[in-house]
């Protein structure tokens, strides 16, 4: 299987464009603030581009939100999540949602499935695709819990987030022209019970050792890094610090807002409440009341444009850097492996140099009565074993090399794009919000002000005409 990976690798090596653009490159170095933001259940994923906020639970939404007819020609798998549904038993409580999926593929033996997940299922999908395809960008998944938010974890507004969180997830991977045809995505999403999948993969006690294994392994640096990957490193160091003060920033923002439309919708009633008790200035106090009114709607907007739009794009993006670091350690992984044979093959071949130049008459096997010319055959021969054996490794482990960096340098070159994409389009849907709302509440207060303007002209005239 491995072979067939790397073989098909190399037949699309040559098409694979070169990632590191300046457009995907180009950063300046600024200091900041670092620090990250823990993930609020106020913040929502949605996908801008493909799928609608607001997402149905009806039976038919899949029809009702996708049609082949609306789509490109190469889009032929569409799935949604929904309709999540609370589960208790003696032992936990957990949370199910509905995954629909219509599909024109081939290797799918209906056009139409429909089953039910949790959020342990979410986790085992994403632990096969990385398992799989160890250079390709698996989306990120949204966190398994809030530290401050446990207690509420099942209430609607967090399940909300996370449906959408996964919607996303499950939709990023559809659309990836790799990952998409994963036999365990399909398994995923189409098998009842995943029970049994589940059972054939390595134990707690064999994942532990391959962790540790892999923690060794990367504690030796790599020693000829190519210069894109060493770029690539740097840029995610400084796209992780960027992505995660915005996030923590906006997360503020949201909360000072929020705060502030609860003043505002105490500060209103208080106007109405003085205009009953002061004939003279009811009308003006009324006035004011109704315009603190609209601006706290304008406000419901804003924040509402923020929980839906901004905020789920900033987060997402902050745990694709950390994705994109565990891609990058991975790759290192994998040419730290080809090296450590490379240094093994040179350690053997002077090995095999010193046994030529060698007298074994004065060794214990001498004294022994053995044969030295045999002895040295013997040790020659089990040497240039070893060299054909670590040869036999270091072709194989270069093909992987080449095969992993090709994955990684097209896949990097697709995040790029999306990753660009989706933050325009979140950045200018913030701005639209910010012009909506400044343009509502600047046409209340000039509306208010109008109104004020005509009744003082016309108490001015009444006082003239008497």
């Amino acid at each position: 299987m491995e072979a067939a990976g790397i073989a098909g690798c190399k037949a699309a090596r040559a098409a694979a464009p070169h990632p590191l653009s300046k457009d995907v490159l180009g950063f300046e170095d600024d200091d900041e603030d670092d620090d990250l933001e823990v993930f609020s259940k106020d913040a929502s994923f949605t996908d801008a581009s493909s799928f609608s906020i607001s997402m149905q639970t009806s039976p038919s939404s899949m029809i009702n939100q996708h049609t082949l007819e609306d789509e490109p020609d190469s889009k032929d798998i569409f799935v949604t999540v929904d309709d999540p549904e609370n589960h208790v038993t003696a032992i936990e409580t957990y949370v199910t949602y509905r995954i629909t999926t219509k599909t024109t593929r081939s290797e799918f033996d209906s056009c139409e499935y429909e089953v039910r997940r949790r959020y342990q299922d979410f986790l085992w999908l994403k632990d096969k695709l990385e398992e799989t395809h160890a250079t390709l960008i698996v989306p990120p998944l949204p966190e398994k819990f809030v530290m401050r938010g446990m207690v509420e974890r099942f209430n609607e507004d967090f399940v909300a987030t996370r449906q959408k969180a996964l919607h996303k997830f499950l939709n990023r991977i559809a659309d990836h022209p790799t990952l998409s045809f994963n036999e365990d995505f399909k398994i995923f999403l189409t098998v009842q019970d995943l029970t049994s999948h589940k059972k054939l993969g390595p134990g707690f006690i064999s994942k532990m050792g391959e962790t540790v294994r892999a923690v060794a392994s990367t504690v030796r640096s790599v020693k000829n890094r190519p210069d894109e990957f060493i770029a690539m490193n740097d840029y995610v160091d400084i796209f992780r610090q960027k992505m995660g003060t915005l996030d923590k920033i906006s997360q503020r923002i949201l909360k000072e807002l929020k705060e502030h439309l609860a003043e505002m919708k105490e500060y209103g009633p208080i106007y109405t409440q003085w205009s009953e008790s002061e004939q003279e200035l009811a009308e003006p106090l009324k006035g004011v009341a109704s315009s603190i009114e609209n601006c706290c709607k304008a406000i419901e907007g804003l924040t509402m444009g923020l929980t839906e739009d901004l905020l789920p794009a900033l987060h997402e993006y902050v745990l694709c850097a950390e994705t994109l670091k565990s891609v990058l350690k991975r790759r290192d992984l994998i040419q730290a492996n080809y090296e450590l044979r490379v240094d093994a093959l040179t350690s053997k071949k002077a090995d095999r140099e010193m046994l030529e130049h060698s007298d074994l008459s004065l060794t214990i096997g001498a004294f022994l009565g053995k044969n030295t010319a045999e002895m040295k055959q013997q040790k020659q021969q089990k040497i240039d074993h070893e060299i054909e054996e670590l040869q036999a490794d270091i072709g194989r482990l270069e093909d992987k090399v080449e095969c992993a960096n090709s994955d990684l340098k097209a896949d990097w070159e697709r995040w790029s794009i999306n990753m660009r994409n989706d933050l325009q389009s979140a950045f200018q849907n913030a701005a639209e919000n910010n012009i909506h709302y400044f343009e509502r509440c600047l046409a209340t207060w000039e509306s208010f002000l109008a109104s004020q303007q005509t009744e003082i002209k016309a108490d001015k005239n009444a006082k003239e005409n008497t």
